[in-house]
């Protein structure tokens, strides 16, 4: 829609919102019109009208089985819509039209902001199947008709309302209630009597007063929401749960207002109620294990941190300085370690911000691998995103090792220079690292087979965990310079993430 209302309309700013707003909540008027709904707007030159939504009924047949999304309509072919945008009046066809054999009623209001025509709302309804209607349909239809008067009055969509999709919001179908002014229920769809029937109702709901239902169900033991009193009187157009010893219901007011002396009047409310008891129940399962996936890596984490500090006070005991200098590398790797799952521990999934791990690895490489550390400077360039936990935990420590390597190799007593890390993202799984120094360069005898223990750990994590290779070479400066094509990970959340 947005792209629509941009290239082929004038609208644009607080009225795209507007509009965006009410295609956000139009579902709602559908289901309880049981008719499609089309949004009709003038185009840029005023000559036509554009189709920037359409919307299908979920309680009813639909009269479009081709979406309309798109479609020019020229000045003059529908005198409905041109009247009901110039006049600013709602208009019902006197006779159905014919739709591929079904017979359609059209009924056009227009969509008012600010005293504003920004388009004409069109309803139309298929009555192939029509028949005395029930009195939930006859309720429903009152629901919405108040609905599209509050749209040509410019009194909907309502700014404060949840609009769009949510989790575990109600439907008109879940469960339907219409108050008065003074929130006693007026009319209950069998649904909604179910859903307070099984949160501990035992008598009438129609006729009652709803928030002194709510207040005696509320369970005693469990903190009320503030905005609970509000939404079921229908004050406010907000969503709450309403939490009892046997369920948990989710309630979303909607005010329904009139136009008295110009200013708009609450006469009655609607709403929407859905029994989420299974989905409170189930969130609240995730929440718990997600709590305790967490303890478990900061458990980890300080249990590492105890094996590193074990680690650093033997390396000040032994007296031979190629022991003293093995813990101290082992200090480092759990270290590494540790690091990843600290980071896990902050988190909600098993997902870790690379990122933020590898700055504080790059930090701890360049201080343990010299005494000089303030004259080694470490940089990251580009953006690892976020990656799994398996493979944070490989590619932190082929990084670590790296860079410790060129820390301590590359650089001589006194001489300053830098370690760059540098990353990219060549597809959404493989990434290319190249980690590079201005040091003294590679031996000319330098071979990776007959390298040291770091060496060979950096080489099996890229070919076993990585799922990649390694080589090594020289880099322009005349140091050297480690290219890594690795495989990570991702999922498609992730990868939005690295892109933006």
């Amino acid at each position: 829609m947005a792209d629509l209302l941009q290239s082929q309309t004038a609208i644009d700013g607080a009225e795209a919102e507007w509009l965006r707003l009410l295609v956000g909540d139009w579902q709602l008027i559908s289901d309880l019109s049981f008719a499609d709904l089309v949004l009709w707007v003038p185009s840029a030159d005023r000559q036509h009208f554009v189709a920037v939504a359409h919307c299908r009924p979920t309680t009813g047949p639909t009269v479009h089985y081709d979406d309309v999304v798109g479609a020019l309509l020229e000045r003059g072919r529908r005198p409905q819509v041109d009247t009901t945008f110039d006049e600013a009046r709602s208009l019902r066809g006197r006779d159905p039209e014919w739709d591929d054999d079904v017979p359609v009623r059209e009924e056009t209001i227009p969509v008012v902001r600010e005293g504003v025509v920004l388009g004409v709302l069109a309803r139309h309804t298929n009555l192939a199947t029509s028949r005395t209607p029930s009195r939930l349909e006859l309720n429903y239809v009152k629901c919405a008709d108040d609905l599209t008067r509050m749209i040509a009055d410019g009194d909907f969509p309502q700014t404060a309302a949840p609009t769009g999709p949510r989790r575990g919001a109600p439907r008109v179908g879940d469960g339907m209630l219409r108050l008065d002014a003074e929130g006693v229920v007026t009319y209950a769809s069998p649904n909604a009597l179910s859903a307070f029937h099984r949160a501990g109702l035992i008598g009438e709901l129609v006729g009652a007063n709803l928030a002194e239902i709510s207040s005696s169900l509320a369970a005693s033991h469990l903190p009320v929401d503030e905005s609970l009193p509000l939404v079921v009187t229908g004050r406010a157009p907000w969503r709450t749960d309403l939490e009892t010893e046997a369920a948990t219901l989710s309630m979303r007011a909607i005010p329904l207002t009139r136009r008295e002396n110009g200013a708009p009047v609450r006469v009655a409310a609607l709403l929407l109620v859905r029994d989420v008891s299974e989905l409170r129940r189930r969130e609240r399962e995730l929440m718990t294990k997600d709590a305790t996936i967490r303890e478990v890596h900061h458990r980890v984490k300080n249990n590492l941190q105890t094996v590193a500090a074990l680690l650093r006070l033997q390396a000040r005991r032994i007296v031979s300085e190629e022991g003293r200098s093995a813990l101290q590398e082992a200090m480092r790797r759990v270290e590494t370690i540790a690091t990843v799952h600290e980071t896990l521990s902050q988190g909600i999934d098993e997902n870790v911000d690379f990122d933020q791990v590898l700055d504080r690895c790059l930090m701890m490489a360049a201080e343990v691998a010299t005494e000089g550390a303030e004259r080694i400077r470490t940089v990251r360039e580009g953006r690892f995103g976020e990656l799994r936990q398996e493979d944070a935990t490989a590619l932190a420590l082929v990084l670590t090792e790296l860079v410790t390597n060129a820390v301590e190799h590359g650089f001589g007593p006194g001489r300053g220079g830098s370690v760059v890390v540098k990353v990219e993202h060549t597809s959404d799984d493989r990434i290319e690292v190249v980690v590079s120094d201005d040091g003294v360069g590679l031996p000319a005898d330098f071979q990776v087979g007959s390298s040291g223990l770091g060496t060979q750990i950096v080489r099996s994590l890229v070919q076993g965990e990585l799922r990649g290779r390694m080589a090594f070479g020289s880099s322009p400066s005349g140091g050297t310079e480690v290219h890594l094509d690795l495989r990570v990970r991702r999922d498609a959340t992730q990868l939005g993430s690295v892109r933006n």
